[in-house]
């Protein structure tokens, strides 16, 4: 069986278009060009809608239904949008969705709203929305609770293959910048790791990528808006 190829478009921030045999899937828009795109694209299209936060949803979104009827929105059961709008799905953490062929099942977040884990033309990709290990310097309890809350998430995706996964390597949060995509690499084992939400700092992605050389993980490096990768 041929392994199926899969094409990234990195727009900003944590915002990624990944192009599938069948699929046409926009994660996380918050800035970027993709109307082009959607308009010409002969493939099924999903967009995917993690939480409200203004640096993750941008309403634009519900706008591309103008250009095509048939995308499928799929958004945290946090962000209810209050307007009329056509083919938008809900899920809490732990409820599932079939859209057809794709399969989509959300996980919960140490955040607001949802992670998802997405089944589409024989891969599993996973982004995590804002679920990430918030290791901020603040007080031993508060500290305490972001690593319990984060290592008991990343548990109940125990046993779940993860083909490509999209995971925040934040710098704001400075030395401990990588504990969480460690943590993750380290107990799930995802083939290839895609660093994201460092807004401008793409650097952090090599500085990630070379701290995690030896891994059997791939860790993409990103370096501008627009980057596409080949996978």
């Amino acid at each position: 069986m041929e392994t199926p190829t899969i094409r990234i478009k990195y727009l900003y921030h944590s915002g990624f278009l990944v192009e599938t045999d069948l699929h046409l899937l926009i994660f996380d828009y918050y800035q970027g060009a993709v109307q082009p795109i959607i308009k010409e694209s002969p493939k099924k299209i999903v967009v995917f809608c993690y939480h409200s936060h203004p640096d993750h949803y941008n309403p634009a979104i519900l706008e591309w239904q103008k250009d095509r009827v048939d995308i499928q929105d799929v958004f945290s059961r946090e962000n209810i949008i209050s307007q009329s709008a056509k083919n938008i799905n809900y899920l809490s953490p732990y409820e599932e969705l079939e859209l057809g062929d794709l399969k989509v099942k959300a996980f919960n977040s140490t955040d607001i709203g949802v992670s998802f884990l997405v089944q589409a033309d024989g891969m599993r990709i996973f982004h995590a929305g804002d679920l990430n290990w918030w290791y901020w310097i603040d007080t031993p309890e508060e500290m305490a609770k972001a690593e319990r809350d984060f290592k008991a998430e990343v548990q109940h995706l125990k046993g779940e293959i993860i083909d490509i996964a999209f995971f925040p390597v934040d710098p704001r949060l400075e030395e401990n910048y990588g504990a969480g995509g460690e943590y993750f690499i380290r107990e799930l084992k995802p083939k290839i790791f895609v660093p994201m939400h460092f807004g401008d700092s793409p650097e952090i992605t090599r500085r990630f990528r070379e701290k995690m050389q030896g891994s059997l993980t791939r860790i993409a490096e990103l370096t501008q808006i627009g980057q596409e990768l080949v996978i």
